[in-house]
């Protein structure tokens, strides 16, 4: 049943008490209007907001670099960009942002001395087709890397895999136009969802990353799905110690593409 303030105000006689329900209908309004953009990486993170979407999840992209780790000799705004690209799993959804996989490379980078800045370019509920929309914001971060974790919500929706798979070529294209090294995350889906359609699912990331030469990730979730302990309680979502173990499989994959350490920092 609809409300109306008039009908409101008129259970509140006293002028004050009527100025404290407008003053928290305003409020309601205000809090209910939500941003589909992400956020640039120039934003301070202390200044970012979340924004509910469909799909997996509800968290905007953040810049991570301030986050706790090792502070590098080079300052973060003069270092090369690595720009983590894709959904939910990308953004962190259900973790606080410091524990996100972005967060956790970011630490892990510093770390082993590599001068990097992390960029979280993770929009919640993003298929390939929404990442190739937001393909232009993410080459104004000038990145020298790009690591592309899209596809996820596609498969959950059951979406033609023939524009799935042109959705990521024309990322992968974009990217490798602009110089930008690419890192191909594959994805997997449920068996749930039929063998036929999963195998073919799962069958687009090797062969993108054949056919454009980019670094592949044969599963980013490796060694996380499924496993109960690792996932949030809606089974998708991996915890803070799931995305540790992402990050720990990531940087063999990731490491090629970084420039040595700087002198007198460990490589590890």
């Amino acid at each position: 049943m609809p409300f109306h303030a008039p009908h409101i105000f008129s259970l509140f006689r006293h002028a004050s008490l009527q100025r404290l329900v407008l003053s928290v209908l305003c409020l309601s309004m205000i809090g209910c209007e939500q941003s589909s953009e992400p956020v640039s990486p120039s934003v301070s993170p202390s200044h970012m907001t979340s924004a509910p979407a469909d799909g997996l999840g509800q968290r905007l992209g953040t810049d991570v670099t301030s986050q706790p780790g090792r502070v590098g000799i080079q300052p973060r705004a003069e270092q090369p960009r690595i720009v983590a690209f894709g959904d939910s799993l990308t953004a962190g959804f259900g973790v606080p942002p410091e524990d996100s996989y972005p967060a956790q490379l970011q630490r892990k980078l510093d770390e082993a001395g590599y001068q990097y800045r992390v960029i979280n370019a993770g929009v919640s509920g993003d298929t390939t087709a929404g990442g190739l929309r937001r393909i232009d914001w993410v080459l104004k971060s000038r990145p020298a890397i790009v690591i592309l974790v899209l596809g996820a919500n596609d498969g959950l929706r059951g979406l033609d895999l023939k524009e799935t798979k042109a959705n990521l070529e024309q990322i992968i294209r974009r990217l490798r136009a602009a110089g930008v090294q690419v890192v191909l995350a594959g994805m997997k889906l449920p068996p749930n969802y039929g063998a036929d359609y999963a195998e073919r699912f799962a069958s687009l990331y090797p062969e993108l990353a054949r056919t454009h030469r980019v670094s592949y990730m044969p599963f980013f979730l490796d060694g996380v799905a499924a496993k109960a302990a690792l996932n949030q309680a809606d089974g998708i979502h991996p915890t803070a110690a799931g995305y540790r173990i992402i990050v720990d499989h990531m940087m063999p994959v990731l490491k090629p593409l970084l420039m040595r350490p700087a002198l007198g920092e460990s490589g590890g």
